[in-house]
């Protein structure tokens, strides 16, 4: 980066947001710690808004158009059936976390199986935010290592989270996603006048000519939401949903809400805002497939692609540099946050469900500085794996993790709540570890090419999850109907 004066507005975007992380970590909690539906729902967006619904989006939309949607379009439904079905159930179990809820039904086996393997699906989520913060890192420096732009993300983090806890990734999640939304909304504006508005824009996208390095043409319908065939985006959108409703950092925004009313108003504020963004993603994302020629975008799409959004700010958008570094910034502090809150996730989880054994901490500076000390191995952990990736594809991990906390939590989830005391506990462990275990399998053998089927990872989890629960299910009936 050349110009001194985005290099200030970068600076300028950073310090304020992790400044008013720690400024709010350090305040005094209001008694019970719990939150109104408006820090609620910064934490929900805060978390789920992050890389993967901004620069993901982008660079999904750069090479399948359309598609890219489903992130923030599945995260919305899932909010919203979070705030229509799940929120009133959830806060009824008296748990302060999910895997909390499935200890308490089905044992401490059974509870320790979804703890571990829930955390593995969120961890991987962690991942894509770091490459996603790496693409605005890379940027803004373009000599600097892959390895170090992984590093200054999680440094950022552990600063976001670590410092500000839950209520400092709620009230930040506010300030952080109105600056997202605002360089969004920026771009897709800048986006459409470039192209002469709606029309110009639709005229652009139809005329996209897209090519292999061997120069064949590509037939590809950049406006199908199945892009990439109906199971694999459909799967995509049943993912999220899935993840959304069983991943900790969400429950713990309904969970700490002060009522049943904020926890669902939080939750329907997300269903409405979670899917707009994408659309401003995808604008920029066809954008720059425009601008860039065929030949060129063949032989390095995957790097063109990952850059999209930040490249557009940076050289194509035509805004005051300092501005263009406020709008990087935000860019950079939405992947950090997310990554951040999902980090506060696994963290509480391990803390009050492993250590703690679900028991309420006698020494809460004890507590709270086990939950620190674990968010920077996690951070640290996230880093090493991130560097050792194959693949830097930002929203195949984001739905491979929503996909597997779905299948370690869903089906026992559904169950204690709408079928308590049904369920003998060996049933739920074989649907905690077969289903989460299944889609691992076939998640990341999918990802690395050597599975091509077009079917997402979460179908086959879901569905062994459900069978084992149905069979338990089954099996009460039987044993009553013997006795």
């Amino acid at each position: 980066m050349n110009n001194p004066m985005m290099i200030v507005g970068l600076v300028i975007s950073i310090v304020l947001i992790v400044g008013l992380s720690i400024f709010t970590g350090m305040q005094k909690k209001a008694k019970g710690g719990k939150i109104g539906f408006g820090v609620a729902a910064g934490l929900i967006m805060g978390t789920l808004v992050g890389g993967t619904s901004t620069v993901g989006t982008a660079q999904l939309a750069f090479n399948y158009g359309m598609t890219a949607w489903w992130f923030t379009l599945g995260g919305g439904l899932g909010c919203l059936i979070l705030a229509l079905i799940y929120v009133k159930p959830l806060r009824a179990q008296g748990s302060p976390t999910l895997v909390g809820m499935v200890r308490d039904e089905y044992g401490k086996s059974v509870g320790l199986a979804a703890t571990i393997l829930n955390s593995v699906g969120t961890f991987i989520n962690i991942l894509s935010q770091l490459i996603a913060a790496s693409a605005v890192v890379l940027v803004v420096f373009p000599t600097m290592g892959a390895a170090m732009t992984f590093v200054i993300a999680a440094v950022f983090m552990i600063l976001y989270v670590v410092f500000g806890g839950t209520k400092g990734a709620g009230v930040v999640g506010i300030l952080k996603t109105c600056l997202l939304y605002l360089t969004m909304v920026i771009c897709g504006v800048i986006v459409l006048s470039k192209c002469g508005g709606v029309g110009g824009f639709t005229d652009m996208v139809n005329g996209l000519v897209i090519q292999k390095t061997d120069g064949t043409v590509i037939d590809r319908n950049l406006w199908s939401l199945f892009g990439r065939g109906f199971w694999t985006d459909f799967g995509s959108c049943m993912s999220l949903i899935l993840g959304v409703l069983t991943t900790q950092t969400y429950a713990q925004a309904i969970l700490t809400a002060k009522s049943d009313k904020d926890g669902r108003i939080a939750a329907l504020i997300s269903t409405i805002l979670i899917p707009i963004i994408g659309i401003f993603g995808i604008l920029v994302g066809l954008y720059m497939r425009g601008v860039v020629d065929p030949a060129t975008a063949a032989e390095s799409s995957a790097k063109l692609a990952k850059v999209a959004l930040t490249s557009f700010i940076m050289d194509y958008s035509g805004i005051p540099p300092i501005l263009g570094g406020i709008m990087l910034g935000a860019l950079f502090i939405a992947s950090v946050g997310t990554g951040a809150g999902l980090s506060l996730g696994i963290a509480t989880v391990i803390n009050r469900d492993l250590i703690n054994k679900g028991k309420a901490a006698t020494d809460s500076s004890r507590y709270d500085l086990v939950n620190k000390l674990l968010i920077v191995v996690i951070l640290v952990a996230a880093t090493v794996f991130t560097c050792l990736l194959p693949s830097d594809t930002i929203q195949d991990f984001a739905f491979l993790s929503m996909a597997l906390r779905g299948c370690t939590v869903f089906a026992p989830l559904c169950f204690l709540i709408w079928a308590k005391g049904k369920i003998k506990s060996r049933w739920a462990m074989l649907s905690v570890i077969c289903g989460c275990c299944v889609a691992l399998v076939y998640g990341v053998l999918k990802v690395l090419g050597f599975i091509t089927f077009p079917l997402a990872a979460v179908f086959p989890g879901i569905v062994i999850g459900l069978i084992f629960m149905f069979i338990g299910l089954a099996d009460r009936k039987d044993s009553a109907r013997l006795a």
